[in-house]
């Protein structure tokens, strides 16, 4: 796989719970991370001391983060208020020349900055908050 544009990685939310999904608008950078905690089942019987992990064990998770422009569209409104209900409505992660991660998550942090003489930012974080899948291109 050649080397893709960045601006292709894109968060979109379902915007009103019927599946129609939406970029989140003015990202200027985002991230995905998948996490798996280790469960150690290592004994005195493990071979030559060595650690020993038991497979398929362990919580699952992910998580995004994004910061960009501020821009008052639909999209800037709907992640507020995921926030401020708590909910944990459906998103998918476009991942350029990999495929699309899709399930729901919980926005977990919500910043707003500005300066006098600059544009208003926000950075955005969600937390998987359930099964997540994965559709490759």
């Amino acid at each position: 796989m050649g080397a893709q544009s960045g601006k292709d990685l894109l968060i979109k939310v379902d915007l009103t719970g019927d599946g129609q999904f939406q970029t989140v608008a003015g990202l200027r950078a985002t991230r995905l991370s998948f996490n798996a905690e280790q469960v150690d089942v290592t004994s005195l019987e493990s071979q030559g001391g060595w650690r020993e992990l038991l497979a398929g064990a362990g919580v699952k998770s992910a998580s995004i983060a994004g910061s960009g422009v501020f821009r008052d569209a639909d999209t800037d409104e709907r992640a507020r208020q995921i926030f401020f209900d708590g909910e944990t409505p459906e998103f998918q992660v476009v991942i350029p020349g990999f495929g699309t991660v899709a399930g729901p998550f919980q926005v977990t942090g919500l910043e707003y900055a500005g300066t006098h003489d600059g544009e208003a930012t926000y950075e955005i974080a969600l937390a998987s908050a359930g099964a997540l899948s994965f559709t490759a291109l």
